[in-house]
């Protein structure tokens, strides 16, 4: 196989990026309005569809910016040789990490402009992990040219993506990892009462964590504390996840103990 593999048909060939990136916002985007009409059938705080596309606008130009932000600070001596030749293009660069941190910190600007006080983001949790999954297929079939694969490796499944390494195809591992994470959320939380938002945030830590992990077998560099841009944005996701979580849970016990409280005033006064 030669990398980057392109997609042919009807005449015209596709860089597996576009096929693959267009595929997953697709996916993601028919996952996403399909959890919305289950949130609006069961009633577990449905947002207008204006405002569920605004959080969209806010998700989308955040996950924009802090991809491209995060891909520079991730390789900083990369971007700065190409912006002396071509400024235009360091618009190439991107990261999930950068983009998933963005899209959170813009869903949660638009919220604050809507008014919208209650967690939205469970609903993101197959989303993201749909689209993601497909999306490092691209990664995956551009090859060298990605910088997403992994550092040589003597396992049997070890591939060779044009420079006669055999490397971890991480790309793969992240596709498989995101779908076994949600369907361990799905599954171990279907019978358990959890407030609003925790699923997201248990996927977040979880890939998060992921992240961290994986980019140890992963050529990088490391400007702070033997650690690279992205493991450093991987564990303060983690820590904003777990935080959060801390919280959600904390609300959720003073809203049980004031609903306790106000039944036992209306039982005192019959």
């Amino acid at each position: 196989m030669t990398y980057p593999v392109y997609f042919h048909a009807f005449g015209v060939s596709s860089h597996p990026h576009l096929v693959f990136e267009s595929l997953g916002y697709f996916a993601g985007a028919r996952f996403y309005f399909a959890a919305r009409r289950k949130a609006i059938t069961t009633g577990e705080g449905a947002l207008t569809l204006e405002k569920n596309l605004w959080l969209l606008v806010g998700c989308v130009f955040g996950a924009w910016a802090g991809s491209k932000i995060l891909a520079w600070l991730e390789m900083p001596q990369h971007y700065l040789a190409i912006a002396r030749a071509n400024p235009l293009a360091l618009m190439g660069g991107k990261t999930i990490v950068g983009g998933l941190l963005g899209g959170w910190a813009g869903i949660e600007f638009a919220k604050k402009l809507l008014g919208v006080m209650h967690s939205t983001g469970d609903a993101f949790v197959w989303p993201l992990a749909i689209g993601t999954a497909i999306g490092r297929l691209g990664c995956f079939f551009t090859g060298l040219d990605d910088h997403t694969y992994g550092v040589a490796t003597t396992l049997p499944w070890g591939v060779d993506f044009g420079d006669g390494v055999a490397r971890h195809p991480t790309q793969l591992y992240e596709s498989a990892f995101v779908l076994l994470l949600a369907t361990a959320i799905e599954m171990a939380t279907r019978a358990r009462a959890l407030p609003s938002g925790a699923r997201f945030r248990l996927y977040f830590a979880g890939y998060f964590t992921f992240r961290f992990a994986v980019e140890f077998i992963k050529p990088r560099e490391t400007p702070l504390l033997s650690l690279s841009a992205i493991q450093l944005a991987s564990l303060v996701g983690i820590a904003l996840s777990l935080v959060t979580m801390r919280r959600l849970s904390a609300g959720e016990k003073i809203e049980n103990l004031k609903s306790k409280s106000s039944h036992g005033s209306s039982l005192s006064l019959r």
